[in-house]
């Protein structure tokens, strides 16, 4: 029998370190990080490719969270083993060994990758696609009103990039003007992918069996 990871595309340096540091060599599928937004359709892809899986298959680790419940009662046959997280954000912002579904701030916007300069969901990625979309200056109103709850830009430390260089943070502090909000550096970890890979499913990891359904009581028991 063999195990596989199902990850997010936004993770894959995340499980790349998580792998090496664990020496594990498992294979990845990833998931394209633009289904986020409509967690239905992320959910169809996951059964897809849960469905085409080889059927030697009998363990598939999430490298994700609950993500807006793109992972409720999902058709699976192999056993299921994910964090006890809603998103990548707290599934980042984890540096010890406690249980918590949800460790972010009301009014703190995350950053957590340096590839983000060029996400279409980065902030600066969103003010150029509303701007697009909608006009300068509807698209500006947008913006505002979309970020006016947040007044602080967090940037995660995890150890697995150079988030203190001068081109990130040129990037963060843009994207920090942009919603006029304060920059800061807070710490994370990569520990989370680490136990994960490593089989440490210890209280932070929701265990499925084959075939039983999984909801977000399983993540806030």
């Amino acid at each position: 029998m063999s195990t596989v990871i199902l990850s997010c595309s936004s993770l894959e340096r995340y499980v790349d370190a998580a792998q090496v540091k664990m020496n594990t060599d498992y294979p990845v599928i990833y998931v394209d990080k633009s289904l986020h937004s409509e967690p239905k359709r992320m959910k169809d892809r996951l059964e897809e490719i849960m469905r085409e899986l080889e059927e030697d298959v009998d363990t598939v680790l999430a490298a994700m969270g609950y993500c807006g419940g793109s992972w409720e009662k999902i058709a699976h046959r192999q056993r299921l083993v994910i964090p006890c997280v809603d998103d990548c954000i707290t599934l980042f912002l984890h540096t010890g060994d406690e249980r918590c579904l949800n460790k972010k701030e009301a009014g703190h916007m995350y950053i957590c990758d340096k590839t983000a300069e060029g996400d279409r969901l980065s902030i600066p990625g969103i003010r150029r696609r509303l701007l697009e979309e909608y006009g300068e200056r509807n698209g500006t109103m947008v913006f505002e009103a979309w970020f006016k709850p947040y007044h602080d830009v967090d940037v995660i430390d995890t150890g697995c990039y150079d988030c203190h260089s001068e081109e990130f943070l040129t990037f963060a502090r843009e994207s920090a003007d942009l919603i006029l909000a304060d920059l800061h550096y807070v710490d994370g970890s990569n520990r989370l992918l680490e136990k994960l890979v490593g089989g440490e499913w210890d209280e932070q990891f929701v265990v499925v069996p084959p075939e039983k359904d999984l909801t977000l009581f399983d993540f806030i028991n």
